[in-house]
């Protein structure tokens, strides 16, 4: 098993269920193909660097993880087709 971290960036006008229900489903993905989420932690609401498509402003979630090699490509997949996230990364831990 592999660490990882991922900060992705969800749209400021989420309602908080929405939001909720969003990271749940992130780290579902995570435990579902059999990695281990090892602690979340939700920066909140903050300002962005530059505006991305208007958006001045971005929900901000860091989550730690260990898993295989293939759960990163699996959960960028899922970032990518979910139109609530502005912006995300994931960052293998073991190669710096």
């Amino acid at each position: 098993m592999t660490n990882y971290e991922t900060l992705y960036i969800l749209k400021p006008d989420l309602e908080e269920e929405k939001k909720d229900a969003l990271v749940a489903k992130f780290s579902e993905i995570i435990t579902s193909n059999g990695g281990t989420v090892t602690k979340t932690d939700e920066w909140g609401k903050r300002r962005l660097a530059y505006p991305i498509n208007y958006i001045n402003d971005g929900y901000y979630v860091l989550t730690y993880f260990s898993a295989d090699s293939q759960l990163p490509t699996e959960l960028e997949r899922n970032f990518k087709i979910s139109d609530d996230v502005i912006r995300y990364i994931v960052v293998n831990l073991e190669k710096q």
